[in-house]
């Protein structure tokens, strides 16, 4: 599984700002089939570590907050 270099080119993001994993949120990792989705451990903010999303969506649907957003290439909308 290829390891996901930037932040800005994985098709999932999170928001930082809303992001509530440092408070023990850990929804969006939880319902990834694909276990691409980790928690930082220096942040303690969620982010994908794997580039292998299906676009499936249940990390944004889930989320308490809203913090992630899945980038959906515009071909497969």
């Amino acid at each position: 599984m290829p390891l996901a270099l930037s932040p800005s080119t994985v098709p999932v993001t999170v928001d930082d700002a809303k992001c509530i994993a440092d408070k023990g949120c850990t929804v969006c990792v939880d319902v990834c089939p694909l276990d691409v989705l980790r928690i930082s451990e220096l942040t303690g903010k969620a982010y994908m570590k794997f580039d292998e999303c299906w676009y499936c969506m249940p990390c944004e649907t889930d989320c308490p907050t809203g913090a992630v957003t899945v980038n959906i290439p515009y071909l497969l909308r």
